[in-house]
């Protein structure tokens, strides 16, 4: 007797990862799982699917995520993904465990059970990031080990306290430790380091990194054997600088990741589709290019069953308007074509914004105009450390629009501690108003840049009055705002609504600033400037942060 099945694919040119080629073959599916490949007289299938000769490849992984750099939750942004080719992402929700530990964890993890999207979460390894800083919550071995019983659970996430895996510090080695014992693994997070620092993190267990920018970077993290997820998000635009490095022979060591992509950008751009068109565009061959896209993030996080269109895998497959483009056609997640679905975030009823800044805690006094300024690096989380001198009025700094320096500062949010940072910044091009985000990795307090004292004060006002959020002022106007409730990280609204506002944010801020020729994201470039374990100079609510010197420094230069 033949077998009934849930579906057959025919005339498909179908990728075939183990030897990078296409061939024609039929797929046969069923109860999710590809139980079949090529003609077998003994299935019968319950319905046929006729390819016409498309392309089909397997759905797209994202090797490492933060949702909460989306702006959108779990739920929501599976609805984004999966009509883009991404069927699978393994995330890292240290942004919410930074601002309110388990519980966010817990949130994130019980929201995601709403999407098709497969979600893998990576506990995370540094809350906080580092032990200086005032964030939310504090992560301990002993608080992490019991969500590995989670489903979705399937490691830990980038560590990125370095000093503390080369002290061999016992909480850090004991998560690494205790994500080994559990069958997983941890991911790295090696921005910064060099070859004999990689070595500790490779002797420490630790076997992927995304943080390379440059193509000898990426060669150094591929002769210590790290799996290297080549990144391209919103504002780490590092993957056509460093796709050179990846050759026929090693590029089964390498795949994509898009660590922090806003939903704007996914709608317009894509996720892991757009890695892929860039690759080709560039001279990788598309069967591995698209590859990398699926089976090597697999092989690189031990999900055993995910990444090939092969018997015994899971039916996640793309099927393709365009080969080269990665436009998409048609996608099935777990044996089942995608269609729209109606979940809406989970409920988040937690306030997590508390400050009293005053109006009179925005002057910056100077005893001289030689200060300590931060660079923006155009499309890259680092910064430049810059040495100039300021504009001064009465002893204290004002907008200087002729060298383009503003200012910034970093309030505390969680604890209502009163502290506050302020700082300078060079690359904003702010000649009048101010944006303000509690959106700022990674301890996420608020921090806020303009060009006078009153609309930094308005901007501040506003995001917190709605729990969080990002908003563009001028004076005492606000010209757009955008409430992020939950966890003062992400929107409550549909990703469409989201997207829609993320418009009217952009829109607002070119109202504030001059056009230049660059084109960056200074919602997302702002909020990185607040991350002190990535060169090289950054803002915290403590002060200024000199990331090759591992200390605070003054403003002023004397």
């Amino acid at each position: 007797m033949r077998k009934q099945v849930d579906l057959c694919c025919i005339n498909g040119k179908v990728l075939n990862v183990f030897s990078r080629e296409f061939e024609e073959k039929t797929l046969w599916i069923d109860q999710g799982m590809i139980v079949a490949t090529g003609e077998r007289d003994g299935l019968i299938a319950q319905e046929t699917f006729d390819a016409a000769g498309a392309y089909i490849v397997p759905g797209m992984i994202d090797a490492h995520v933060h949702i909460e750099s989306s702006m959108v939750a779990p739920s929501e942004l599976g609805k984004a993904l999966l009509t883009s080719g991404t069927t699978t992402i393994v995330t890292d929700p240290h942004e919410i465990a930074n601002v309110c530990g388990i519980a966010g964890l817990k949130y994130m993890i019980n929201d995601a059970a709403q999407t098709p999207l497969d979600i893998f979460f990576m506990l995370p390894s540094s809350v906080p990031c580092a032990p200086f800083e005032h964030n939310g919550a504090t992560l301990k071995a002993e608080d992490l080990r019991p969500l590995y019983t989670e489903p979705s659970v399937n490691g830990l996430a980038e560590v990125m306290d370095y000093p503390a895996v080369a002290n061999q510090e016992p909480d850090i080695m004991q998560k690494i430790h205790d994500a080994q014992q559990f069958g997983y693994h941890a991911d790295g997070h090696g921005s910064g380091l060099n070859a004999e620092q990689l070595d500790v993190y490779r002797q420490a267990g630790i076997d992927t990194d995304h943080e390379c920018t440059t193509i000898q970077q990426a060669q150094e993290r591929l002769s210590a054997g790290f799996w290297t997820f080549l990144r391209e998000g919103s504002v780490e635009r590092d993957l056509e600088q460093i796709i050179g490095v990846v050759t026929e022979s090693n590029a089964q060591r390498f795949a994509f990741c898009t660590d922090d992509k806003l939903i704007s950008d996914i709608l317009t751009e894509g996720s892991i589709n757009y890695c892929v068109q860039l690759a080709i565009k560039h001279g990788i061959r598309p069967e591995t290019a698209y590859t990398m896209a699926s089976y090597n993030a697999a092989q690189a996080h031990k999900l055993t069953d995910h990444g090939a269109l092969s018997t015994g895998f899971i039916a996640d497959l793309v099927v393709l308007k365009d080969l080269k483009t990665a436009t998409i056609q048609k996608v099935m997640k777990a044996g089942k074509w995608i269609t729209p679905t109606a979940t809406k975030p989970l409920n988040f009823s937690q306030n997590t914004v508390h400050q009293q800044l005053k109006p009179t805690d925005l002057k910056i006094s100077l005893t001289t105009d030689y200060c300590n300024v931060i660079g923006v690096i155009p499309n890259h989380i680092e910064t430049d450390h810059l040495k100039k001198h300021v504009l001064l009025k009465n002893g204290h700094f004002i907008n200087d629009t002729t060298q383009d320096i503003s200012k910034m500062i970093v309030v505390e949010r969680h604890h209502q501690l009163g502290t506050f940072g302020l700082g300078l910044v060079h690359g904003f091009n702010i000649t009048n108003g101010a944006i303000a985000t509690t959106i700022a990795h990674d301890s996420h307090n608020i921090v806020a840049v303009g060009s006078d004292d009153q609309a930094i004060y308005t901007a501040i006002q506003a995001i917190s009055s709605t729990h969080g959020g990002i908003a563009v002022t001028k004076g005492k106007d606000i010209l757009a705002a955008m409430p992020l409730p939950i966890a003062g990280l992400m929107s409550n609204q549909s990703y469409l609504q989201a997207a829609k506002e993320l418009t009217a944010i952009s829109a607002a801020y070119q109202q504030i600033s001059l056009p230049t020729d660059t084109n960056f994201n200074p919602f997302i470039t702002l909020s990185f400037l607040t991350l002190p374990v990535i060169p090289s100079i950054k803002l915290t609510d403590q002060g200024l942060y000199d990331f090759e010197q591992a200390d605070f420094i003054p403003l002023e230069i004397k």
